[in-house]
């Protein structure tokens, strides 16, 4: 019996590593080389060899391509090829760290399974497309450090598996989409800072249980203490470099929250006690209008005094001023 499963192993393990690259995806392949002037990056995408066994940044399942993976080489320019819709079994798009430029062609509403999208550190412009929301099987999106304008996109309710937009560090303007306060599937993770967003906050946001949200670096104003609650699972909340004015002794924090970044705000009142019970990793509160003695206890005390500074009148350890 013993030897009869080891024979099945090994004819599964050879059965599976038989398979060729697909002849219409190796093609296609060879077709977006082309389009970047054959970049010394894809040297090894050579036609005399298998792309699923021999070329760098591929990788198959039963012959199809499923992951494509090209980054960290600033001399591949030019746009992000049409021909990548015809990669039709693909499930993770990396284009990262390049200098792509122009959009995100409509071709790549033919990737019914893709799953994760990477296009970070490019020169990417314009405003997000709308039919990117067609990629319903996409849970990760990552559009960070490069030149998209327009709004927040507000179709990003509608994508059922999605659970992180990342979309730091580029130059959207306006506001939150009330929309977001109702997401058909997971309640994603926000990272949306150093933009140019402003505006208050949508009260309806208050009902979603968002475990990271990232406004930092932008204009918002009003109430930002809707991320938090003594229900919910926030992990990270980072609000820094905004106008959020809120009264931080009223608001109650869920147990989960280890991330949290205040700095640079009008946020006044007192910290409140129950912040001794929080395993804080990360805590930053400078430059706001906080009052009152730093409670005493849990992981308040291990961080810098520079994390307290610039308040209107906070006191206590871990600040040389005393109460």
């Amino acid at each position: 019996m013993k030897l009869l499963l080891r024979l099945s192993i090994l004819f599964a393990a050879l059965f599976q590593s038989s398979y060729s690259c697909n002849s219409k995806d190796k093609n296609t392949l060879l077709q977006i080389k082309k389009s970047f002037n054959n970049p010394q990056l894809l040297s090894s995408w050579d036609p005399q060899t298998d792309c699923c066994t021999s070329w760098t940044g591929i990788q198959c399942t039963n012959g199809r391509v499923t992951l494509l993976s090209m980054a960290n080489d600033d001399n591949v320019f030019g746009h992000i090829p049409d021909q990548i819709g015809d990669l039709l079994e693909l499930q993770s798009l990396e284009m990262s760290y390049m200098n792509l430029t122009g959009n995100i062609p409509r071709t790549i509403t033919k990737l019914k399974y893709l799953d994760f999208l990477f296009l970070k550190w490019n020169r990417l412009s314009g405003p997000i497309p709308d039919y990117i929301s067609e990629l319903k099987n996409v849970t990760f999106i990552d559009l960070s450090y490069n030149k998209f304008t327009g709004p927040i996109p507000g179709w990003l309710t509608q994508m059922p598996k999605l659970q992180t937009f990342q979309i730091d560090n580029n130059s959207l303007t306006g506001s939150i989409p009330n929309s977001f306060g109702s997401f058909v599937g997971n309640v994603p993770n926000l990272f949306l800072s150093n933009n140019k967003l402003s505006g208050k906050i949508p009260e309806s946001l208050s009902k979603m249980d968002f475990q990271g949200v990232d406004l930092s670096g932008n204009g918002f104003t009003g109430d930002g203490s809707m991320f938090f609650g003594g229900n919910k699972r926030t992990v990270q909340v980072y609000l820094s470099r905004n106008l959020f004015e809120f009264d931080l002794s009223k608001v109650k924090f869920g147990k989960s929250l280890a991330l949290l970044d205040l700095s640079h705000n009008r946020i006044f009142g007192t910290l409140p006690r129950e912040m001794t019970q929080l395993r804080l990793q990360r805590f930053n509160v400078s430059y706001n209008r906080l009052c009152g003695k730093i409670p005493r206890g849990g992981q308040l005390q291990t961080f810098k005094s520079y994390e307290f500074a610039h308040n209107r009148c906070l006191c206590g350890s871990p600040l040389k001023k005393a109460c």
